[in-house]
């Protein structure tokens, strides 16, 4: 595939596991998985609602690279290892999204790579035709 564009975060993961921060097809943008973790310093540690808004900028940026931004998100998942915590993420998200109004899924999992870590996000974008 010739219109394939993949965006990197830098992080060395990318290569261990073999994967991309993103991933531009024609005029979709799909943003893999994203945590509030920035180099080796995790953000908003115990607090879901600063996580989540740490990682819709870590994602912002990524959009920008790929030729989108936050305000072309049409689906947006949420991986929460709290569902009681719903309220934190769902404020945070709607800051980002309140007149955007993806598409957006939010369930609980039992855990995430690091027990800190309290929220994954993936989104997916599309690039508009100007």
């Amino acid at each position: 595939m010739n219109d394939r564009t993949l965006i990197s975060s830098g992080s060395p993961w990318e290569d261990v596991v073999g994967y991309s921060r993103a991933v531009k097809v024609g005029n979709l943008v799909e943003v893999a998985g994203t945590t509030a973790v920035d180099g080796d310093e995790l953000i908003g540690e115990g607090s879901v609602y600063e996580q989540t808004k740490f990682i819709f900028q870590k994602i912002g940026k990524a959009l920008v690279q790929a030729g989108s931004a936050l305000e072309h998100v049409v689906r947006t998942r949420m991986f929460i290892t709290d569902i009681s915590k719903w309220e934190e993420a769902g404020k945070a998200h709607a800051e980002v999204f309140l007149h955007i109004k993806p598409a957006s899924t939010m369930v609980e999992v039992s855990a995430l790579i690091d027990s800190r870590l309290l929220i994954e996000i993936e989104v997916t974008a599309v690039i508009p035709n100007d």
